[in-house]
């Protein structure tokens, strides 16, 4: 991959962090005419390292509690779906769908109160099924007692590394320098709070506006201005069988909402997911909790039949961050005191499917002043201090 030998005295932009968001925001800028961009990261190379965007499993989903998560996966669906005209590379958007599994009233009634929210915003194709529907959507798992579903046929899977490469190679295209194997290590202020120059190995480099794109390490930068950014990093697990001849890539993506544990299939394999890992010894630790995965794969072969003759794969098993919000939204705004410095932060697991309409509302505000196709006010980080913020579903 193409390095700059040093990197440059002067910037209009730099991105701090190359994964999946700063690598859209700096395709969309190239496509709004900015080619003065550089974007640095500490990884060796795009996808590598300990970031989120190389460790995403790579689900697409609409069906949310939320007006502003349901505009964002609407605004990001229209690149995904023409993403290969636009970069050269398939995104592998693949709509497999979505099933939510209810296993009480209170629960489907949750779920029908979110899809009124989606209908709202033009998701019409979600909607409720009686568990005979769900199980003939998909008829590999067991419904565990389930008294109904949310299905959405146009959610489905998407390949995260496929839309790095995709969005890189486009901003290198139009100009964008990408330097790795670089640590930013400073933001430099001047009299007006406005960032004049980033320390970044031993280069300071003059720019006019900068953006955190540090994923789960996002906290620590916004900090080193004065910023108090509530995004932490979390662990989350994933555990791989061995290749299947018994559930294929169109498997829907599956849900059961009582404990969250849901799976997909990507390339012949099952991915198992259950968001309860212990924590961490440190919270950016990407260990495997070996008694984590015997309980999940337990869970897995008792709700999907087909895996009782499946294995594990030991050595596939993975662990990656989220960088979690209080309400589990992304924040998108100018930093309070420090109006050059923009936060593109804390998209809570959401951030790959988010990227293109993050990535293109974050190039709008830093070309145009604004951010103009949607309203962005939902994600100002003052939201948490105003005691606004998102109502926090364990559903969706």
């Amino acid at each position: 991959m193409p390095v700059p030998a040093t990197l440059p005295a002067s910037a209009a932009i730099v991105i701090v962090g190359g994964g999946i968001i700063g690598t859209a925001t700096a395709w969309h800028l190239a496509a709004r005419g900015a080619t003065d961009v550089v974007v640095i990261d500490a990884a060796a190379g795009p996808g590598s390292g300990d970031g989120s965007t190389g460790r995403a499993t790579g689900g697409y989903r609409a069906q949310y509690a939320s007006a502003i998560n349901v505009q964002l996966s609407l605004l990001a669906r229209a690149t995904l779906r023409d993403f290969e005209t636009l970069t050269g590379v398939d995104a592998g958007y693949r709509p497999v769908g979505y099933l939510f599994l209810a296993h009480d009233t209170a629960t489907l009634d949750a779920l029908a109160a979110a899809q009124r929210v989606q209908h709202a915003c033009g998701l019409h194709e979600a909607r409720l099924l009686s568990p005979d529907e769900a199980a003939a959507i998909n008829p590999a798992v067991l419904l565990d007692g389930a008294v109904g579903a949310a299905w959405c046929p146009t959610d489905g899977t998407i390949r995260p590394l496929a839309m790095l490469r995709g969005f890189r190679k486009g901003a290198e295209r139009a100009g964008v320098r990408f330097v790795w194997r670089t640590r930013v290590t400073d933001l430099v202020r001047g009299a007006d709070g406005r960032i004049t120059h980033v320390v970044a190995g031993d280069t300071r480099i003059a720019c006019g506006a900068v953006v955190n794109a540090a994923g789960a390490w996002a906290a620590p930068l916004a900090a080193r201005v004065g910023v108090a950014l509530p995004v932490v990093p979390t662990r989350r697990h994933v555990a791989v069988t061995a290749p299947l001849d018994t559930l294929d890539d169109g498997f829907p993506m599956t849900i059961w909402t009582k404990d969250a544990f849901h799976l997909r299939v990507r390339d012949g394999r099952a991915l198992l997911n259950w968001p309860t890992t212990p924590p961490a010894a440190r919270p950016d630790a990407l260990d495997v909790h070996a008694p984590w995965v015997d309980t999940t794969w337990a869970i897995a072969q008792a709700r999907v039949p087909a895996l009782r003759r499946a294995q594990l794969d030991p050595t596939a098993h993975w662990a990656g961050l989220y960088e979690l919000t209080p309400d589990k939204t992304a924040i998108l705004d100018r930093a309070p005191g420090c109006d050059n410095f923009l936060l593109v932060n804390g998209s809570s697991g959401h951030g790959v499917m988010h990227s293109p309409a993050l990535g293109r509302l974050a190039a709008e505000w830093l070309v145009d002043g604004r951010a103009s196709t949607l309203d962005v006010h939902p994600l100002r980080l003052s939201r948490f201090a105003d005691g606004d913020t998102h109502p926090v579903s364990d559903v969706l």
